[in-house]
């Protein structure tokens, strides 16, 4: 068994005692970046390890970049040895509810070459709601030998977006919700708006009102507006700082849409630089 998008959690708990699985616990606030290692401290899915948002699956931000730029490729491929993934490992990523921090992680898997990751349907929440076992006990597993196989064609760079606003060459897809796309409500950047020309899809437009994921032939009618036509190579997807991003790449793997990429520096690396321009409004109807 290959799972390449999403895991229920009866398959995972059929799965716990599987030596060749391993579960990485992704839950994390921004607003309060301790939150998530203290939850795993008081109870977490057993085996599992812990994966932070700040120190794991991003590198320090630096003057120019985003808020969450990306791990060096052998820096994060030493951490999953330390966690015990090996080449043939099935990951299973989760956090606390949505997958928006666990889509990341699964991401940044993605894209150094190992395709066996899955992230857990509605989260520890889904888990915990079905009665499944927590604890507190450490795991350490033996030393894994994954090797990072870096997918250099999965990333655009500002410049390349930039190109794009006069282009149209990359179709921009902005992850974040209405109203910061809008440039109303923002309190993570200290510019408001969007790229000129993006398009806005909310990564909370993939799930029901009740935290699940839509009903495939919903998400894929949603999906086939916010991409007009445009294939997948021409598909790049952003957020505020290329977190949530990755959620709607998971989205489109899940309808069998292969291809887009990930504007990793996002809207925090945009507004660096006062000079690139900025959009202001609600998307069109």
């Amino acid at each position: 068994m290959t799972l390449r998008t999403l895991v229920d959690v009866d398959t995972l708990a059929a799965h716990l005692d599987d030596p060749h699985w391993v579960v990485i616990d992704c839950r994390f606030e921004l607003t309060r970046p301790t939150w998530g290692e203290a939850g795993f401290a008081a109870g977490h899915i057993p085996g599992a390890q812990y994966a932070h948002l700040d120190r794991d699956l991003a590198a320090p931000p630096t003057a120019t970049s985003g808020r969450h730029p990306l791990p060096a490729p052998e820096a994060f491929a030493a951490l999953a040895r330390r966690w015990g993934i090996n080449n043939d490992t099935q990951i299973v990523v989760h956090d606390q509810a949505s997958g928006v921090y666990a889509a990341r992680a699964w991401w940044l898997f993605r894209w150094l070459g190992h395709e066996s990751v899955a992230v857990l349907r509605g989260g520890l929440a889904a888990w915990t709601a079905s009665a499944r076992t927590l604890t507190t006990e450490t795991t350490t597993r033996a030393a894994g030998n994954f090797v990072a196989r870096p997918q250099q064609n999965w990333v655009v760079t500002v410049d390349d977006v930039l190109e794009s606003v006069e282009s149209h060459r990359l179709h921009v897809v902005d992850g974040r919700g209405a109203d910061r796309y809008a440039g109303q409500n923002e309190t993570m950047d200290p510019v408001a708006g969007h790229v000129p020309g993006a398009v806005n899809h909310p990564f909370a437009s993939n799930f029901a009102a009740d935290g699940t994921w839509l009903p495939e032939a919903e998400l894929r009618a949603r999906w086939e507006k916010t991409l007009q036509g445009r294939p997948a190579n021409e598909v790049v997807t952003m957020c505020g700082s290329g977190v949530s991003a990755c959620l709607n790449l998971l989205a489109l793997e899940t309808l069998g849409i292969h291809g887009a990429r990930l504007y990793t520096g996002s809207w925090s690396e945009w507004v660096r630089d006062p000079s690139r321009p900025v959009a202001t409004g609600a998307a069109a109807s």
